[in-house]
C-alpha cells in the first residue's frame, strides 16, 4: 500500500518540539536542517520551517505554526534530485517524486491550487528550498543514504539499465554520467538524479522511474 504524503504534527515538549520518532522500531534522526521551506505540487512555497531526515522518512515541521507539518516514508519517494536550474524552479532545491494511490477521480493539481483545497494523498511532487542553497549537495548524500536503508519490499524481475550516454564511469559504487545532445547550441542543466531505474533515448531526453544505485550526471541540450 502506497502512504504517500501526509500530515505530521506529533511534536515531542507539548507539542513544539522536535518530532516524535518510532525510536522502538529503530527510527534514528539522521539531519536535521533549519529555514526550509516547502512547496507542495504546484502551489507556492510555504513559510520555512525545519527538516528532519529519519532512517525511514522526511519529516518537514513549520516554525510559524506548531500543529503543520507533512511527513513521508523513503518508501514512498520514487525520486529525488537536486535542481540549480532556473528553467525548472526559481530556486535551487530538493526535487522529490512521491509515489500515490492510483485513483481515476484523481483531481488536477492546478484545480486544487484554485480551490484552495489541499488533499495530501494526491501530492506528487515537493520542494525543499533551503535558505542556504549550499546544503544541497549534503542533503542529498543523506537522501541517498536513507533510500539504500530502506530498499523495495518486493525485488522487481526486470533490473536493466538502458542508458544512451557518451561515458558512463562507475565511482565508490555510484553510476556518474555525462552525456551531451546532437544540437549544436546547448544549454546546461544542473540535476543530480536518485531513482530505482531510469531509461534515456537519444537526444538528451530523460525520462524516469525509481532508480538504486545513485546517478548523478549533468547534461546538455538544444
Amino acid at each position: 500500500m502506497v502512504v504517500g504524503l501526509r500530515e505530521f504534527a506529533h511534536r515531542t515538549g507539548n507539542g513544539s518540539g522536535t518530532p516524535v520518532l518510532d525510536e522502538s522500531n529503530g527510527e534514528e534522526l539522521m539531519r536535521v536542517q533549519p529555514s526550509v521551506a516547502v512547496a507542495l505540487g504546484n502551489r507556492s512555497l510555504e513559510s520555512p520551517g525545519t527538516l528532519y531526515i529519519t532512517s525511514r522518512k522526511l519529516i518537514w515541521l513549520s516554525d510559524v505554526d506548531m500543529a503543520k507539518g507533512y511527513a513521508v516514508d523513503f518508501l514512498s519517494i520514487s525520486l529525488h534530485a537536486v535542481s540549480r536550474d532556473p528553467e525548472a524552479y526559481s530556486s535551487p532545491c530538493i526535487y522529490t517524486q512521491i509515489e500515490v494511490e492510483d485513483d481515476e477521480d484523481e483531481e488536477d493539481e492546478s484545480d486544487t491550487q484554485s480551490t484552495g483545497a489541499l488533499d495530501l494523498s494526491k501530492i506528487r511532487e515537493m520542494r525543499l528550498v533551503p535558505s542556504d542553497s549550499t546544503h544541497l549537495d549534503t542533503l542529498f548524500d543523506v537522501f541517498c543514504e536513507c533510500a539504500e536503508l530502506n530498499p523495495e519490499p518486493i525485488e522487481r524481475k526486470d533490473t536493466t539499465l538502458l542508458l544512451s550516454f557518451n561515458a558512463i564511469f562507475l565511482l565508490h559504487s555510484r553510476f556518474i554520467v555525462s552525456f551531451s545532445s546532437s544540437e549544436e547550441e546547448e544549454g546546461e542543466h544542473n540535476w543530480v538524479f536518485s531513482a530505482d531505474q531510469m531509461v534515456v533515448g537519444g537526444g538528451g531526453n530523460a525520462s524516469f522511474y525509481t532508480l538504486r544505485p545513485i546517478l548523478r550526471f549533468d547534461y546538455h541540450h538544444g
